[in-house]
């Protein structure tokens, strides 16, 4: 798959343990030596400050997506490459998932979460087919891999519906994920299909 532009959702706070800085400041640094560009969320506080910080002193192109509102309230990052002020979170999500390429989880809050999340249910429902990931700073997410794997031992996801992301907490590994990403088949109740019709699909073939 051929990557330009990758989002990242972070939250707007830097976290108690100074290693969730600095695993952002990674990411930064190894999407600019891949002449990546960054799409963010154009805040100018917390792991969004410090992801876009990094990525301009590297080098690198960063655009933030902010609503007015925000903007108003002097929470937006000065000095980007570009700036993109929309209406409300609505639009700034529907941008940022029109521009990028591939998307980021880091570390976060109830907002990271979800924008990860709706990412992945659009995924799932085929409106893209773009990768996902989650850098797992110091094991920060792997509570919620045991609860999606919960909630496909429950029959809730599919175990397809994994595939669709990978979780890491090598920013190298992560971009080598997306470059050879290959969205999965995924047809499972909400087509009307069940989840035995997939398992004897795939035997099939």
């Amino acid at each position: 798959m051929s990557l330009k532009k990758i989002a990242v959702f972070c939250g707007s706070q830097t976290g108690r343990n100074e290693i969730y800085a600095r695993k952002a400041r990674e990411l930064a640094r190894v999407l600019a030596a891949r002449d990546l560009e960054l799409v963010f969320g154009g805040g100018g506080i917390g792991l969004m400050k410090e992801v876009a910080e990094e990525m301009l002193a590297a080098g690198g192109r960063v655009v933030g997506v902010i609503p007015e509102n925000l903007l108003e309230r002097n929470l937006g990052f000065p000095g980007l490459s570009e700036m993109i002020v929309v209406k409300d979170m609505h639009e700034r999500k529907a941008t940022v998932v029109r521009m990028a390429d591939g998307f980021i989880a880091l570390p976060g809050g109830w907002g990271t979460l979800e924008e990860i999340f709706e990412v992945l249910t659009w995924a799932q429902l085929g409106y893209h087919g773009k990768p996902c990931a989650f850098l797992n700073v110091d094991g920060y997410f792997d509570p919620l891999l045991e609860f999606m794997n919960r909630a496909v031992g429950q029959g809730f996801l599919l175990p397809q519906h994994l595939k669709m992301f990978t979780m890491s907490d090598d920013p190298a590994r992560i971009l080598n994920f997306m470059e050879g990403y290959r969205p999965p088949l995924i047809l499972d109740a909400i087509w009307g299909l069940n989840p035995d019709d997939l398992k004897n699909s795939e035997e099939k073939d």
